[in-house]
């Protein structure tokens, strides 16, 4: 089983992520990790932090002349603004130069603070931190090389941004990421990404921020990952669990999931088709998306479809938001921290990445594999046997 676990504080030395399970013999290399770190940092509306901070990768072990070995693989991030924060982050015995007592509202401050016994807000930023999502992507970036050895690509767009969105009917295809990244916004249609930019440099004059929503599309995936048997098994429990875990992400849907919601039975559905030319579904299509390729807790094979709605940032460009001082108790405003006035551009590349691990962790678990080579092997065995009869499949 594909697992990952991320390390770091936003300004601290570095983040670091361990990604165990991969198997041997996938070809990576430090510049791959580094492009999909570089799409992290794109859209317009981002803050000064991403013209002066570089994420440097250093591939720390489970590689080896650019193939993995099988063992855990280590990656290290490097925070090139840690000069700056030597006195304030050191992990030697000391006190802060400076105490954070005003937490900001809609961030983790407060509650982390009352949790964990804390007097210093930073104690809980800097980890809470969407500046975390960094090792996320590195871990994707493998999830994602993993993926490419089944056929499967996953990408994203943005589709709204404040209160632009874009039309649902322009959905881009598994070759138009480049496209896509070359758009101020993200976003696959011209005509919105214009609104969508005049609305950001709007919520900047007004020291505001803007939220919005990511379509995340993985094509090629294969069918059956995920389980009906148990609730813990449903690809789209799992797939929505890790999309939430991003930073501000406050909503997920599959295919037209909240829309379906006001609709009728007779028109909610998936028809299904034969097509003996379609091996990848074993000739059972579906020609909507309606389900986002996901039944019964299970891929079918179809186009993946999964929307992840971001809320505006909590941290803005003039001090608005009221909150209470812990130390005093008394009202003042929320303090600023270098920040954006978006980041959903960003947050379409962290979701690649969580839909991309999970894909990757439910394909090891279906098809196995201490090598890539033995993995594709028992893919392709698998989708040999997709089109045959039940009682020709199971040798009854």
């Amino acid at each position: 089983m594909l697992r990952f676990l991320t390390a770091g504080e936003s300004h601290g030395q570095a983040l670091v992520v361990t990604v165990e399970g991969l198997p041997a013999g996938l070809r990576v290399t430090d510049k791959q990790i580094q492009d999909e770190l570089s799409r992290r940092r794109l859209g317009f509306g981002r803050g000064p932090r991403m013209r002066f901070e570089v994420d440097e990768v250093t591939l720390l072990s489970g590689i080896r002349h650019g193939r993995t070995l099988g063992s855990p693989v280590a990656i290290e991030i490097r925070n090139t603004e840690w000069p700056k924060w030597t006195e304030s982050m050191s992990p030697s015995p000391g006190t802060p130069d400076k105490v954070l007592t005003t937490p900001r509202p809609g961030h983790a401050d407060l509650v982390g603070m009352q949790k964990y016994g804390f007097d210093d807000a930073r104690d809980v930023l800097e980890r809470a931190s969407a500046r975390e999502t960094a090792a996320r992507v590195a871990a994707g970036a493998l999830a994602k090389l993993l993926l490419a050895e089944l056929g499967t690509t996953v990408i994203s767009h943005i589709i709204q941004l404040g209160d632009q969105r874009a039309p649902l009917d322009l959905r881009p295809g598994p070759g138009d990421l480049e496209a896509i990244d070359e758009n101020e916004v993200r976003c696959f249609d011209t005509d919105a990404s214009v609104r969508m930019v005049a609305a950001i440099k709007a919520a900047a004059k007004d020291g505001d921020s803007l939220g919005g929503i990511a379509e995340v599309l993985a094509f090629g995936t294969p069918l059956g990952l995920g389980s009906h048997v148990h609730w813990d098994r449903k690809i789209d429990g799992m797939l929505a669990q890790a999309v939430m875990s991003i930073q501000a992400v406050k909503g997920v849907e599959l295919g037209n999931g909240f829309e379906q919601a006001g609709q009728r039975g007779s028109v909610a559905h998936d028809a299904i088709h034969y097509d003996p030319t379609d091996t990848a579904s074993g000739g059972f299509v579906r020609e909507t998306a309606r389900a986002g390729g996901v039944e019964g807790g299970m891929t079918t094979g179809s186009l993946l479809v999964l929307r992840a709605a971001m809320k505006p940032l909590a941290t803005l460009n003039r001090p608005v938001l009221e909150t209470v001082d812990v130390a005093t108790k008394e009202p003042t405003v929320s303090f600023k921290e270098r920040t954006d006035v978006t980041a959903v551009p960003a947050m379409g590349v962290v979701a690649e990445t969580m839909v991309a691990l999970v894909l990757a962790t439910e394909s090891l678990r279906k098809f196995g594999g201490d090598s890539v080579a033995e993995m594709t092997r028992n893919h392709g065995s698998f989708m040999a046997h997709l089109g045959e009869t039940p009682s020709a499949a199971t040798g009854e």
